[in-house]
């Protein structure tokens, strides 16, 4: 038991949560929904902002995982938060700690740049998840999806990182067959890891005798079905993603008063970084 005399003085809750998934689709032991739904998040402390500054940490993703241990304890695994509900923990983390969140902007009626401050609890609000319960049809299959987890994107980012990283090469001076191998083998690469990807979001395939969750087995009929079935996967996979995602944000200018919608997504590095 901690008998500290100063426990009443340590950080409490400043922010209760209820994840866009409602904790649906969770591995047992990852996640502690309390009766409510509601997660409590803790401010960051000043460990917490030392590790938000540590580059290796924030590349690997163990950064990003130590902070969401700290400020929702309820989340027992940090790798397994669902893509569609990692924005919602980012942001009320950064609402909790009373940090501001600012973007750029630029208007394209005047060119002005300026500065705005977001509205954290009105874009919590905003967020919803995509509608993982639908199956998809296709033929006489039914294909069922879910939402990858953070260490699937995590490591997925990864191995854009090495692939961005080997074209480089490409921007030297080298002969212009051997560009031509480097530029041929990363989009092999590209393609081979979208498919990759694809096969884990997809929770299993309905045939008329069988239902197949063998994740070999679903990214085999991946790379064997016919271009016009993996487009149709491939797009609705990223349709219910989208359905997740943060929405443009509407802004007015304050030089010339012109109102207009800016992508907004969060760059991790630059969230916590």
């Amino acid at each position: 038991m901690n008998t500290n005399p100063l426990r009443q003085y340590f950080r409490r809750p400043a922010v209760y949560l209820r994840l866009p998934s409602n904790g649906i689709g969770y591995p047992a032991g990852a996640l502690t929904l309390p009766e409510n739904g509601e997660l409590p998040v803790f401010p960051m402390t000043a460990i917490d902002e030392i590790t938000s500054k540590t580059p290796d940490a924030l590349f690997n993703g163990t950064a990003v995982c130590d902070i969401i241990k700290s400020c929702v304890p309820d989340i027992k695994d940090p790798w397994a938060v669902q893509g569609n509900d990692l924005d919602a923990i980012l942001i009320a983390i950064k609402a909790a700690s009373g940090d501001q969140l600012t973007i750029g902007s630029s208007c394209p009626k005047c060119q002005n740049v300026a500065d705005f401050s977001l509205n954290l609890p009105s874009i919590l609000a905003s967020l919803k998840a995509g509608d993982y319960n639908r199956e998809l049809e296709v033929n006489d299959l039914k294909i069922k999806f879910r939402p990858l987890t953070y260490k699937e994107m995590n490591e997925a980012a990864l191995s854009q990182f090495e692939i961005n990283k080997a074209n480089t090469l490409i921007q030297t001076d080298i002969p212009e067959e051997q560009k031509q191998k480097i530029l041929e083998e990363a989009l092999r690469q590209i393609t081979d890891q979208t498919m990759v990807l694809l096969s884990k979001s997809i929770e299993h395939i309905k045939t008329p005798t069988s239902v197949v969750d063998n994740k070999d087995y679903i990214l085999d009929f991946i790379k064997n079905c016919d271009k016009n079935v993996y487009v149709t996967l491939r797009d609705y996979s990223a349709k219910l993603r989208g359905e997740s995602e943060l929405k443009p944000l509407q802004i007015t200018c304050e030089s010339c008063g012109n109102q207009y919608e800016q992508p907004f997504t969060l760059n991790i590095s630059d969230f916590f970084g």
